[in-house]
């Protein structure tokens, strides 16, 4: 499988699904945007209750982050519950565990009916801390777990080599392979006479006479009753990229010299950012794979800074023997800290959905933000309807975030304009590197490829304006404001965005 970055995760060794040819349809009941777990968990329940379905995938399956998770299935997520009850209350809190509960049980049942051999192995789970202000914070939140039905119980020991003075255990997590269980979903949807359009980016849907058009960049037009965007952030200019804000996080997979210290569990410590332990199979071989340094997207000048320190903070821990992969991937945050599921806000009708925001739990939140969608399709009503509601109004600690947010959001369309690196760093441009420029008035954004060609691209990104970044570490053009990614050409990888950077030609 193909994804969103120069480096390979362990996970695209996965041999990409066949798919049947596209039929030509003029009318489907769903267009489903997007062909991660969320668009595939909602595609294969829609097909099961008989609705005609169009998966419209803009690159290839798992192209986006579900090939670049580190697929921990969990009930104790990465907000912690903590700040869910602080923000949304006690039995809201409850309600978010049980919809984490019926998440696990809807992969484990789509695994058991179609047979799907993914590497699910249910597991514990540990948090650690290291001084005594961490100790305070996860006390908190022990008592948070207690008081909403997780049981947890203090250890002395721990599955990582690391010293620490708490720590606590718990119950109902597990881990898998998420391609293996991607290509899983994909094979049953299409046995059951399902569709799905790889190389399709999906540009405008705008409702008519009671029908939604669906117009394509390639020109294509579809009309259908409903439309699912599963594109992890929604296509376009809209509300949704003021309440989100984009991520990277960075992970490494390592071969240890001591099998007896592969972690059978999930791990997680309290520094800032966390770090992320679990043990990965492949190829008939353990691994560790460790997560962290999370920060916003474009944020950082030196992403390959990033990597460095996850290796040397695990180089503290393990003695390794070599390294293996390393890549990083994107995720969104709310404001308040929850997915946004439900209706489309703003629309004058119920027809299109939306499923975002699922900060670092993509695995456990596209499971539920593809079911829930599902249900409201068939249903027009679903479970945790309310408190995942996409119209919600966040509580003023929220609102505060957002505008903090979003005043960052600015300086990048202010800012990054007028501070640009001059020619004369344009001798320095090295294989493999990209920068931004300001030559003969223009800005420019240069790549220079390993043979040593040079790639030009107008760095203002497509979706809202802002300037684009360079990733040295993922060799893309980020962009700071709403998380749009494009290639060193300028070829759109992730959304908001719905078309490519503009090319500048370079006069020989």
């Amino acid at each position: 499988m193909q994804r969103d970055g120069i480096n390979r995760s362990i996970w695209q060794e996965v041999a990409a699904p066949e798919l049947s040819a596209p039929r030509d349809q003029e009318h489907v009941e769903v267009i489903i945007v997007g062909a991660g777990i969320t668009g595939l968990t909602a595609a294969l329940k829609l097909r099961e209750a008989g609705k005609s379905c169009v998966v419209m995938e803009a690159n290839t399956i798992g192209f986006g982050t579900t090939g670049g998770t580190s697929a921990h299935i969990n009930t104790v997520l990465d907000t912690p519950y903590t700040d869910i009850v602080e923000q949304h209350g006690l039995e809201e809190a409850r309600t978010v565990l049980t919809s984490t509960r019926k998440a696990i049980s809807i992969i484990k049942e789509n695994k058991d009916r179609y047979k799907i051999d993914c590497d699910f192995v249910p597991c514990l789970g540990f948090m650690y801390a290291e001084n005594e202000e961490q100790k305070k914070a996860l006390t908190e939140i022990r008592d948070a777990l207690e008081q909403i039905g997780v049981p947890c119980s203090e250890v002395d020991e721990i599955p990582v080599p690391a010293s620490f003075i708490y720590a606590i255990e718990f119950d109902e997590q597990a881990r898998f392979h998420p391609t293996k269980y991607l290509a899983g979903l994909a094979n049953a949807y299409n046995s059951l006479g399902g569709q799905i359009r790889e190389g399709t980016i999906v540009q405008h849907v705008k409702e008519e006479d009671g029908v939604l058009l669906v117009k394509t960049a390639d020109d294509l037009v579809f009309t259908s009753d409903y439309v699912l965007y599963a594109t992890h952030t929604p296509p376009g200019i809209q509300l949704m990229n003021f309440r989100l804000t984009p991520y990277r996080s960075y992970i490494q997979v390592w071969e240890l010299m001591r099998p007896i210290d592969f972690p059978e569990a999930l791990v997680y410590d309290m520094q800032e950012p966390f770090h992320y332990f679990r043990t990965v199979e492949h190829e008939d071989k353990s691994y560790l794979l460790v997560g962290g340094q999370d920060h916003k997207t474009a944020h950082h000048d030196n992403q390959e800074k990033n990597f460095l320190e996850l290796e040397a903070h695990i180089r503290s821990l393990y003695t390794v023997n070599k390294k293996v992969y390393e890549w990083s991937s994107q995720y969104y945050e709310s404001q308040d800290s929850l997915p946004f599921i439900g209706y489309y806000p703003g629309k004058k009708h119920h027809r299109e959905l939306l499923s975002t925001g699922y900060g670092g739990n993509g695995m456990i939140f596209g499971t539920l933000g593809g079911s829930m969608m599902a249900d409201l399709v068939l249903h027009g009503t679903t479970d945790f309807q309310e408190i995942y509601s996409p119209s919600r109004i966040g509580p003023l600690s929220s609102i505060r975030d957002l505008l903090v947010e979003n005043y960052d959001v600015a300086k990048h369309f202010v800012k990054d304009r007028f501070f640009l690196e001059e020619i004369n760093e344009l001798a320095g441009l090295s294989r493999g590197e990209g920068k931004i420029l300001n030559y003969q008035g223009k800005r420019i954004g240069l790549f220079k490829d390993e043979q040593g060609a040079l790639f030009a691209i107008d760095p203002v990104c497509r979706h809202a304006g802002c300037i684009v970044k360079w990733n040295n570490t993922e060799r893309s053009w980020d962009c700071a404001c709403h998380g749009a990614r494009y290639a060193p050409d300028g070829s759109l990888l992730n959304g908001p965005s719905v078309a490519p950077l503009k090319v500048w030609q370079l006069e020989k």
